[in-house]
């Protein structure tokens, strides 16, 4: 009789088979399922009062799943989608724990009933035209780091592309010769390949040229001071001090929580002004759905107002409704 497989088992079956050799997932997928399992044991090991290498799969049950993610929230301070992120997560890994180990069937069902919280989506933010230029403009062009800055800030505002996308570019990547474009690499391991404007273009050509790269090397184009392959963080880190040195020019920065991500926000309300229609600004993000980058275009309340004025809409109010029966009057004053 075969020996029930431990929780340590099931989690290197789940990362080395099912993700990477079954689903072929991407490395981010990886990353973020680790990190939502890696919190998630930590959590039972300190409820249990048991090593994490104690634990067995009856010590993660629904009950205790639904403290952990009440505690993302209440404790750490995670929002809703984060929330859900996890659980997707968490999920994930239990219906391999029904694949693998049949005695545990029935903690998997319960915990596979968790339902998502449902959550609102927020209208996107986006910089104003002053606001991106004082960011684009914060690094001093004269310093070997200060044009590295520089570029990926310009990279990350012309090509929307998201963070992974815009550190994971390779010289080899790059066409910097009519037409320019560049090949990003996003969610679900999605190729697409994106136009690169002008002034974009020949600031690429400069860093790689004062790099030494060939335009045929699979050599990371942003760099950290060690060479290394630039992080999330360090493109964050970037990001945050460029916002202290645009305050200065553009004040109402310092309201506005800047993130990496907002560049792309950003370049989507710069698409959809100039007239540019869904269907391309889904292609040129990389949005699975058009329904995504519709939100795009209920947030553009300036765009409501201009297509207000061009359809010339205007006249008097109309008479206020009266109810004009008891029951009705009854219902307009509940």
């Amino acid at each position: 009789m075969n020996a029930r497989p431990t929780l340590a088992k099931l989690l290197e079956s789940f990362f080395r088979r099912r993700l990477v050799e079954q689903r072929n997932a991407s490395p981010a997928t990886v990353s973020s399922y680790r990190d939502a399992l890696r919190l998630l044991v930590r959590y039972a090991a300190e409820r249990t009062k048991r090593e994490p290498c104690a634990l067995a799969v009856t010590d993660i049950d629904r009950d205790l799943i639904l403290a952990f993610l009440d505690q993302l929230e209440r404790v750490r301070g995670n929002q809703a989608q984060t929330r859900n992120a996890r659980l997707t997560a968490i999920r994930a890994f239990f219906r391999h724990v029904a694949a693998t180990d049949p005695a545990s069937i029935g903690i998997a069902q319960r915990v596979l009933a968790i339902p998502a919280k449902r959550t609102t989506s927020a209208t996107p933010r986006h910089l104003a035209e002053d606001e991106l230029a004082a960011l684009l403009n914060a690094y001093d062009p004269q310093t070997v780091q200060g044009r590295r800055d520089h570029a990926l800030l310009l990279f990350l505002a012309r090509t929307g592309a998201r963070v992974s996308e815009a550190i994971g570019i390779d010289a080899a990547d790059l066409r910097l010769e009519p037409p320019q474009q560049v090949l990003l690499r996003g969610k679900g391991r999605k190729q697409r390949r994106v136009p690169l404007a002008a002034d974009l273009a020949q600031t690429l050509r400069t860093l790689c040229r004062e790099r030494g790269l060939g335009f045929d090397e699979r050599r990371p184009v942003f760099i950290g001071e060690g060479g290394e392959r630039l992080t999330r963080f360090g493109v964050t880190h970037l990001v945050r001090r460029a916002v202290e040195r645009a305050m200065v020019n553009a004040p109402t920065l310092a309201r506005t929580r800047v993130s990496p991500h907002l560049f792309r926000h950003t370049l989507a309300m710069q698409l959809l002004r100039a007239r540019t229609d869904l269907v391309t600004i889904q292609a040129w993000l990389g949005h699975a759905q058009v329904a995504t980058t519709h939100r795009y275009a209920e947030a553009d309340v300036e765009m409501m107002r201009k297509s207000l004025r061009e359809a010339k809409v205007t006249g008097g109010c109309a008479d206020r409704y009266q109810p004009t029966d008891e029951v009705l009057q009854i219902l307009e004053n509940v």
